[in-house]
């Protein structure tokens, strides 16, 4: 049976994502270093209105507040026992948004990092990573996620192990990996890598490609890394809305709902299908970027000094793949889906 994210890339150019959960969340009261999963249970309604915003701003795709929801990182707030639980009301308060939205919006079962290493560099094994991601993925699977959506990766066997256990759970999935270190993840897997990795899965992801990072300019050229590999399969890109700046004893990003909306166009034109927000990118945001690619016609694909000029200089000369030599920008980012 078709999955609902596979019929709609049939039918559609381009989909479009949500923004960010942190951002949203702390403005509705989350407190830093809370667990957000915990307000599954606790503040529902508050979820489906995180929830809402992106749907009604003209989200075809959003991602269920379940980023951390693995054991692991529910075991800092003693909370490794209710990884089901919080999982299943996750995609439980998403489906009833989206079945409630009068269209097909898809509901993707959000499975971040487990925030441990893996091993041989760390004490994380594949096993052990499979078993979390697996109970995870069954918890969304039960709350009736349509997709799993894995986010926010820099390691290539974290991702390989992520992609074993939505297998034990026969789920679709897409998969997003974070390129915030000059052009490469954390763990130095470049775009090129990536795909390689990706086409060589046992159980490949329906559609691949980066989110948060630095900031919009550096992701769309890992986009554009990702185009140059020539495969079919759909690319994603999920930027920040602009870059953290810390102002008032708060983190704000500094990308207007105007730039992102400059930003969704030129990831479609990058080679995107699936455009969304991370980090910073507010329901205002996805409505200027949902009105620009029902709008703008389809445009040639950009150079670097193209996506400089309009969305900013890079954060470094090269991506990583080679000796592109792009516009630089000194700046930082945060890797998490706030």
């Amino acid at each position: 049976m078709a999955d609902a994210l596979s019929t709609l890339l049939k039918t559609r150019d381009w989909l479009m994502a949500d923004g960010a959960t942190g951002t949203n969340l702390f403005n509705m009261g989350l407190s830093s270093g809370d667990a957000p999963e915990l307000w599954n249970a606790d503040e529902p309604e508050k979820i489906k209105a995180l929830y809402s915003g992106a749907v009604n701003a003209g989200s075809d795709i959003f991602l269920t507040n379940s980023f951390g929801g693995n054991a692991s990182r529910l075991k800092l707030h003693q909370a490794e026992s209710r990884v089901r639980e919080l999982n299943r009301l996750a995609a439980a308060l998403g489906r009833d948004v989206a079945d409630a939205s009068g269209r097909t919006v898809v509901v993707a079962g959000s499975v971040g990092p487990t925030g441990d290493i893996m091993a041989p560099m760390g004490s994380l094994t594949h096993e052990l990573a499979v078993e979390m991601f697996h109970e995870q993925a069954e918890g969304l699977k039960e709350g009736g996620a349509d997709v799993l959506w894995l986010e926010t990766i820099s390691a290539p066997e974290e991702y390989k192990a992520a992609a074993e256990a939505f297998a034990l759970a026969n789920m679709p999935w897409c998969g997003t990996m974070s390129f915030d270190t000059a052009g490469r993840t954390m763990m130095g897997v470049t775009s090129e890598a990536m795909v390689s990795m990706v086409e060589k899965l046992p159980n490949p992801p329906l559609a691949y490609g980066a989110n948060c990072g630095v900031g919009a300019s550096d992701l769309l050229r890992t986009v554009l890394g990702f185009a140059a590999q020539g495969v079919e399969r759909p690319i994603i890109a999920k930027g920040n809305a602009g870059i953290p700046k810390y102002e008032d004893g708060h983190i704000h990003y500094d990308g207007t709902p105007d730039l992102m909306g400059e930003y969704a166009v030129m990831a479609r034109d990058c080679g995107a299908t699936i455009i969304g927000g991370c980090c910073g990118t507010m329901p205002e945001h996805l409505e200027k970027m949902h009105e620009a690619l029902a709008n703008r016609p389809r445009g040639e694909r950009p150079t670097l000094e193209k996506i400089a000029e309009v969305l900013g200089g890079f954060s470094s000369a090269s991506d990583g793949t080679g000796e592109d030599g792009g516009p630089k920008r000194s700046r930082g980012g945060r890797r998490r889906r706030d």
